[in-house]
């Protein structure tokens, strides 16, 4: 009887410490099931995004080739934009020291790179909305020409993302100002790090080829080269 009583205690610690462990368990790839997620996640955002530059990639010289202004080259200010790209490269630099200073439980230090973080991407928000702003008032909107509806798509859904990760760094600096982040929480931290260097790595690449890469007046004929060229380069993508 004794030993049944025994029996039955140690199977019931055994499954209260199996209970406690399972909040997150690790996937057999030894990797938080939160952060596999969130890997998956910007993995099908990839392609999201790979989607969209490809359509702008073949109507980036579009409205030229047809007269419908206003153009590109009359738009786009490189400098300014230059400042915005830079400003949202810094704030991965900021989202780097915040995990680092929870993985270190320096909660305060925590506190001000998110914030600081958080604020930059409100800056580089601010640039994307004063930009929109001014192309509208030049006469470019979704439905002007090819150029603006594959333009506003393209950099308003980056932008979209960008707000996303605000609010999500907001919210964990609210959590953390309640007593609600600890070093046990670094994993949290970490996964919005890793949304918002993806957001950043994505405007790199739009950045580059939206604003960097020259637009010129295409003659009849090679616009069309140009779009066939980038058809076969699509397909010939893994994913498609």
């Amino acid at each position: 009887m004794a030993q049944a009583v025994q029996a039955g205690q140690a199977s019931g610690a055994g499954h209260d410490a199996g209970h406690g462990h399972a909040d997150h368990p690790p996937t057999s790839l030894g990797l938080d099931h939160r952060k596999l997620l969130m890997w998956a996640f910007l993995a099908s955002d990839c392609v999201f995004f790979a989607s969209l530059i490809a359509t702008f990639m073949l109507y980036r010289n579009r409205s030229q080739q047809l007269g419908e202004g206003p153009f590109p080259s009359e738009l786009l200010d490189i400098p300014f934009t230059s400042v915005s790209a830079g400003v949202l490269l810094l704030s991965s630099f900021t989202m780097v020291l915040a995990v680092g200073s929870l993985g270190r439980n320096n909660i305060r230090a925590t506190r001000i790179w998110l914030a600081a973080t958080s604020f930059l991407g409100v800056v580089f928000l601010s640039g994307q909305y004063f930009e929109f702003t001014e192309f509208y008032h030049e006469g470019l909107s979704l439905q002007t020409n090819m150029f603006g509806a594959s333009f506003f798509t393209l950099t308003g859904l980056h932008g979209t993302h960008v707000a996303i990760g605000v609010l999500w760094l907001l919210t964990l600096l609210f959590v953390s100002l309640r007593g609600g982040l600890s070093e046990k929480d670094a994993i949290n931290v970490e996964i919005a790090g890793l949304y918002w260097h993806f957001v950043d790595i994505v405007w790199i690449i739009i950045f580059t080829l939206v604003y960097l890469i020259p637009y010129q007046d295409a003659p009849s004929g090679e616009g069309e080269q140009e779009t066939e060229a980038f058809v076969r380069l699509w397909h010939l993508l893994p994913f498609v």
